[in-house]
């Protein structure tokens, strides 16, 4: 008979006192959690220790990427399950997991919808549905990639992912304050990611992305259906892009030797 296949949770945190606890119970199910903290002081890290998370510390925040595959290496099992702080792993998603894992596990990994909370309801369009995220896979095949702050797992060439309908839930922004908060932290990392990798601020970025970014989330992806909160999501996609590539425009402009030289 095929052994049950044995899960590690991973979550990274920084200040999520009011948060935590919901995550880590979502994830009771899995044989341990991994909680790596960049440092919060107002709880979290005694709040996940007493839930029964390993919980370790590591300061300074290297960025979202690389803190997570620091989670991912500090777990016991091949097999990882990644959660941030303000998500949950919803009991549908939990059931589909326990079943699949009964069989054995396989392949690289698995892909869920994200169910994203927006300011008191849940959006069901636009930019935040259906929202895939993979999120359980198979670390032997799979690393944290993609550009800070908006990292993604990628596998190994030639590796398969199983897509699942059951969902995390995304509480997503606590309210708009935190979203205009998280869009000026997101975006400075985001372009100054971009710099480091040597890409140029263009007036191009700065005219044709914001409104496309807008045109998609609106429109394209009909987020009119979630009424205003649409509307608002697409407006801020616009905001975001427009101030990330600003802020690379400006250290582009900072330093024109670099690509001089390039």
């Amino acid at each position: 008979m095929t052994r049950p296949t044995a899960i590690s949770a991973c979550v990274i945190c920084f200040q999520e006192a009011d948060r935590i606890a919901d995550c880590l119970r979502s994830l009771a199910f899995c044989d341990e959690i991994v909680v790596v903290d960049s440092g919060s002081t107002d709880g979290t890290r005694e709040i996940a220790a007493a839930l029964g998370a390993r919980v370790v510390t590591n300061v300074p925040f290297p960025g979202h990427r690389e803190q997570k595959q620091i989670a991912v290496d500090l777990a016991t099992h091949d097999w990882v399950l990644c959660l941030d702080a303000d998500e949950r792993v919803t009991p549908e998603l939990r059931a589909r997991i326990e079943h699949l894992r009964e069989a054995g596990l396989t392949g690289g990994g698995y892909e869920m919808p994200r169910r994203n909370h927006y300011l008191g309801r849940i959006v069901k369009a636009g930019l935040f549905w259906p929202d895939r995220k993979l999120r359980l896979f198979d670390r032997r095949v799979g690393h944290w990639g993609g550009t800070n702050p908006h990292d993604k797992v990628i596998l190994d060439r030639g590796q398969r992912f199983v897509r699942l309908e059951d969902p995390i839930e995304h509480l997503s922004y606590r309210d708009f304050d935190h979203q205009l908060r998280t869009i000026d932290s997101f975006s400075r990392i985001s372009a100054e990611s971009l710099h480091a990798q040597g890409r140029r601020g263009r007036m191009i970025d700065l005219m044709v992305r914001p409104p496309a970014v807008f045109v998609k989330s609106l429109l394209l992806k009909r987020g009119f259906l979630d009424g205003w909160r649409g509307v608002l999501i697409a407006t801020m996609a616009f905001y975001y892009d427009w101030l990330k590539y600003a802020r690379l425009r400006r250290l582009s402009r900072a330093s024109p030797t670099r690509y001089a030289q390039s």
